[in-house]
Formats: structure tokens, C-alpha cells, sequence
């Protein structure tokens, strides 16, 4: 009978192994709980000290883009002739040049009876039928934009023109 009476529970009605592991799940939450509340403070601390870095040179681009553009007309107007179906066909485009710095479009102005051949040549190259649809006109405005950006930095060491705009465009 000695034995059995050692085995009851205690009057509280709990036994008292399970206090003990209510205090070990509890000890565990608030441990789960700290740890990731460091991770996060710790990844947020270092992720805003490199954004401190990085703001001088986001400024100085911004500063950049923040001066105005200039633009340039090239004339006379670039005409074209094209054989589509035995008939002859002919395309007028007047161009503008878009650049930000006056001193570098300048010195592209030295180089521009070459930038001239370099886009009738381009001009000359394309198909009549895609020159029709607005997407064809785009792709032509997208690859004169590159001849012109890859001619300025071969004469001048900079891109110079931020974009090749066609300002007048006539298919006949």
C-alpha cells in the first residue's frame, strides 16, 4: 500500500511533470521569437547602411537626367529611293538629333558628313514593306539611334545623342 500512495498524483491535480514542460514550450516560443526578431533587425540594419552608400551616385545620375534636352535638326531632309513591284518608291525622313550636352553635340557636329552617309546608307538598306507598318518605323528609328550612338563614341568617346527623332516621315 506504501507503494500505491507514492504513485497517486498530489492534491493540485496536475502532475507535476507537466508544469515542467509547459515551462520548456514557453522557454522555446520566446527563443523561436527572439531569434527571428534579430535576423530581421540584423538583415534591415546592414540592407540600410549600403543604401547610405549608394546615394551620392544615384544623385549624380540624377543630376544628369535633370538637365534638358537639346535638340538638333539635321537638314535637309534624308530622301531615299526604293524599287518595290517595279515601281519606283520614295521615303522622306527629316531627322532630330536629342542630346543633354551641348559642348559633346558640338564636337558630333564635326563628324556630321559622316553621320549623313552613315544614315542615308542605313536608310537605303531597308524594305519597303516594313517601313509601312508603325513597328518597321520603329526598329528604323531604333537602328539609326545605334549608328548614330555607335559613330559618336568612335569620334567623340561618348554616346553623346540619347535618341534619333524623326520629326517628319513621308512614304510614296
Amino acid at each position: 500500500m506504501a507503494k500505491q500512495q507514492a504513485k497517486a498524483p498530489p492534491e493540485g491535480g496536475a502532475p507535476a511533470g507537466g508544469k515542467g514542460k509547459l515551462k520548456l514550450i514557453i522557454l522555446g516560443v520566446v527563443a523561436l521569437l527572439l531569434a527571428v526578431g534579430l535576423s530581421v533587425g540584423a538583415t534591415w540594419f546592414f540592407l540600410s547602411r549600403g543604401d547610405k552608400a549608394e546615394e551620392p551616385a544615384e544623385e549624380a545620375a540624377a543630376a544628369l537626367t535633370r538637365q534638358p534636352a537639346i535638340y538638333l535638326d539635321m537638314a535637309p531632309a534624308f530622301v531615299v529611293n526604293f524599287s518595290q513591284n517595279g515601281r519606283q518608291r520614295y521615303m522622306q525622313v527629316s531627322v532630330a538629333l536629342m542630346a543633354r550636352d551641348q559642348a559633346q553635340l558640338d564636337a558630333l557636329k564635326v563628324h556630321m558628313p559622316v553621320l549623313r552617309n552613315k544614315l542615308v546608307m542605313l536608310f537605303s538598306g531597308q524594305g519597303f514593306e516594313s517601313l509601312v507598318t508603325p513597328v518597321g518605323k520603329e526598329m528604323l528609328r531604333q537602328q539609326a539611334t545605334a549608328t548614330v550612338q555607335e559613330l559618336a563614341k568612335q569620334e567623340t568617346g561618348a554616346t553623346v545623342v540619347e535618341q534619333v527623332l524623326f520629326t517628319n516621315f513621308v512614304l510614296q
